[in-house]
């Protein structure tokens, strides 16, 4: 098996769909990667602006363009020396539509009775299949329609010989139960995709169920249309290990990586025949070198304290039809009592720091949860106590389905919920990052990066996905307010003053939003506003909106614009941070590019890019101009470099971005054997914090960090690169070329060496 030299992400979708994709093979080969990395392709609910909630695991979507429109992307990609790397989702499918899934149509049909039956995790001893629908507990609205039951936009199969009657009779002969919508979280009785009623889990532990749902996929494996996979969500799955162990002996040479998302210090389960994971990890790690941990805001809540609150209130906000479900294979209760039995079952989800356990690896997880549970409530010691063996048994059901649990609880209560409530720094809250972690030191950086080329060097690297909370450069911006946090605390007090709005910790997230990614438009900030605030469940939620207050975030942010003192006031500060934004920007972008690991750009990140979260970041990308700028770059700055280049500056135009992002995918690309090693290299003299340095075994990547105290300190002074062998010059080479400007380098200092951009990627020779 070889990995991709790197993997360009493209959110295929209905309005640009396969073949739109295969015109941007020339572009991607100009750009310097090696494998389009694709959205999942498999049939999905009609207008699906993402594809993950597929409905035909058999069939290439026909809204992409089918099996046809797949063949001529691959050709186009083969063309131009190009491979593919699909996304594919085995741990649920789509239900928003019920006649668009031919597999959940026939179980709604036939019950239990249903050739697909076994496909889906349902708890058939409960009763009919729930399904939470209506917006009301009447049925009042139900209506008959041939042989198809009806609820305004909703379509639902009739059993065959139960149409006759009203079709409130009708409704109740059928397979399955349709409720209010409020009720799911209580009633529900089949697995779903974390709290998404509209996403039920797929039995793929089951081999023919794997079979069949992976058949189309395989074909892609087998016939050479793919050449790797990455695997959606995999912590859903009853065993992850085993469905990975099957699906690698199907893929044996395929370039295989999962989203798992690690907390800090987790280790990947080094049994997974895997070749690493997507990337959040180096995410966290990169980031974190361009924040200035040395004076963190002070928080009003402890991180962990905020998480493990959440954590709970999910349990009995969101979960609960979970809980029940495992209280049902616990069996009589006993002197516990079946509520003390849930509250010790949500006390140990609550508890866990890690998204799951793989028992029997991670049991030490399950100990240590176990004991804070006992501590936080010794009422239930008992209980917990009782539960123990049971829940740490891999052989008993009760046992998996808790793993699947405590997944769900993370992401609901920690991603969606506790990072939209404690926004001390938002740069912080991404996916698989640690708010309380203030900045991460080069020296942990190096260590982490040494630790994956030894163990993961195939795995995905990252800064932006489909799933992260904001881009990469808005990130890199709010990274600055890490330098002069006096500063900005005094600035947003003044505006915090004129344009106040009732929930504090939302302010901090207001404000910083403006800030990260000004200018922006106002729309989409009103859209983005309106899902955090939901999201927090704080001051507003989804469940319940509190109009009030979402009218008062609109009028405040109304006022911003309108108010053009306010908004020149916004717009100063934005414009005074954003000159070392953009050098944080190029900075974690060569990083992450040239790290040990296969670096991902995620469509449209090759230019400065202000999304917030989904759906922002899967806005339409202008490929149009960036082909043209790559053109107009690869004219004015020929790869031999030197006298007469002209090289773009560091401005609005993105050009600098997308000269450094283009020239490390071409490097390692066509020179992988410069990136076989890792070592850090060290710089001596008085600025020597502001810059980190590695070499991959012939390409050196200098980065700078903490732009603002570099220039508040009159630049690099005399700090030099030190490198291995003590000198410039060694027994390697004579002289160092600058890749991305096609300079000659024969000085250590980093004044000479950063000369032109805040980044530099030296090659020996």
């Amino acid at each position: 098996m070889t990995s991709p030299s790197s993997t360009y992400r493209v959110q295929v979708r209905p309005d640009f769909d396969l073949d739109t994709t295969a015109g941007l093979a020339q572009y991607l080969r100009d750009l310097g990667a090696s494998h389009l990395y694709s959205a999942p392709l498999l049939a999905a609910t009609p207008g699906s602006p993402h594809g993950y909630d597929v409905v035909d695991p058999r069939v290439v979507s026909p809204q992409l363009g089918g099996a046809a429109a797949l063949d001529r992307l691959v050709a186009a990609l083969r063309a131009q020396g190009l491979g593919l790397v699909a996304d594919i989702v085995p741990n649920h499918m789509g239900l928003f539509q019920p006649a668009a899934n031919p597999m959940w149509w026939d179980v709604l049909k036939h019950g239990r009775g249903s050739r697909y039956a076994g496909w889906f995790d349902i708890d058939w001893e409960t009763g009919p299949l729930v399904v939470p629908v209506l917006g009301s507990p009447s049925l009042d609205d139900l209506r008959v329609d041939g042989d198809e039951l009806r609820y305004f936009e909703h379509r639902f199969p009739i059993a065959e010989g139960t149409g006759e009657g009203t079709p409130q009779q009708v409704h109740g002969r059928q397979h399955y139960r349709l409720v209010h919508w409020r009720e799911g979280n209580e009633r529900l009785n089949y697995r779903r995709f974390f709290a998404v009623t509209e996403l039920a889990g797929v039995r793929v532990e089951d081999p023919a169920v794997f079979a069949a749902t992976h058949a189309e996929i395989l074909r892609w494996v087998r016939e050479g249309l793919v050449d790797g996979i990455r695997v959606d969500h995999p912590d859903g799955l009853r065993d992850p290990g085993g469905y990975l162990a099957r699906l690698r002996a199907a893929a044996p040479d395929t370039w295989l990586v999962v989203e798992k998302i690690l907390e800090r210090g987790e280790p990947l389960p080094p049994q997974w025949p895997v070749d690493g994971t997507t990337g959040y990890d180096a995410l966290a790690e990169v980031c974190g070198l361009f924040i200035d941990p040395a004076s963190p805001p002070a928080p009003e809540t402890p991180w962990d304290d905020e998480a493990h609150e959440r954590k709970l209130d999910v349990m009995g906000r969101l979960f609960p039809a979970e809980l029940h479900r495992l209280a049902r294979l616990i069996g009589p209760a006993g002197s516990a009592g079946e509520d003390d039995v849930e509250d010790a079952l949500s006390q140990l989800a609550a508890n866990f720091d890690i998204y799951r356990t793989y028992l029997p690896y991670g049991r030490e997880v399950f100990d240590e949860a176990a004991r804070r549970a006992r501590e936080q409530r010794p009422d239930l010691a008992g209980a917990i106590e009782a539960l123990a063996p049971r829940l740490t048994d891999q052989d008993d059901e009760l046992c998996l389905r808790f793993q699947q649990l405590t997944g769900a609880v993370m992401a609901k209560g920690v991603e969606d919920t506790a990072m939209y409530r404690w926004n001390r720094f938002i740069a912080l809250n991404e996916v698989g990052g640690d708010p309380s972690r203030f900045g991460v030191e080069p020296d942990e950086f190096h260590e982490a990066a040494a630790r994956r080329h030894r163990e993961w060097p195939a795995g995905m690297t990252t800064l932006s996905t489909h799933d992260t909370k904001r881009g990469e450069d808005v990130r890199a911006r709010l990274a600055v307010l890490s330098e002069i946090t006096a500063e900005w605390a005094a600035v947003q007090q003044g505006w915090r003053a004129v344009a106040p709005l009732s929930d504090s910790s939302f302010e901090e997230l207001f404000w910083q939003t403006l800030v990260g990614a000004w200018p922006v438009e106002q729309e989409r900030l009103r859209r983005y506003f309106t899902k955090a605030a939901r999201e927090a469940n704080r001051s507003t939620s989804w469940d319940a909106p509190d109009a009030a207050f979402e009218d008062a975030v609109e009028a405040t942010l109304a006022r911003v614009f309108a108010d053009e003192e306010l908004r020149e006031e916004v717009a100063a500060f934005a414009a005074r941070i954003t000159p070392f934004g953009w050098s944080n920007s190029l900075g974690q972008k060569l990083v992450q590019l040239t790290m040990p690991g296969v670096p991902d750009v995620y469509q449209g990140t090759e230019l400065w890019e202000n999304s917030l979260v989904d759906p922002d970041n899967r806005r339409p990308v202008d490929f149009a101009e960036r082909r043209d700028l790559l053109a107009a770059l690869d004219a004015a700055v020929p790869p031999a470099g030197g006298a007469g280049s002209a090289l773009p500056p560091v401005d609005v135009s993105g050009a600098a971005k997308l000269l450094v992002v283009s020239r490390a995918l071409r490097l390692r690309r066509d020179r992988p054997e410069l990136f076989g090693g890792y070592r850090p290299v060290a710089a001596v003299g008085s600025a020597e914090r502001h810059a980190v340095a590695f070499d991959r075994g012939g390409a050196l990547t200098v980065v700078t960090r903490l732009p603002v105290g570099l220039a508040a300190g009159g630049g690099w002074g005399d700090t030099e690169l030190k490198l291995p062998g003590g000198g410039w010059t060694d027994a390697w080479a004579d002289t160092w070329t600058d890749a991305l400007t096609g300079r000659a380098v024969a000085s250590p200092a980093l004044g000479d060496v950063l000369a032109t951009y805040p980044v530099a990627l030296l090659v020996r020779g």
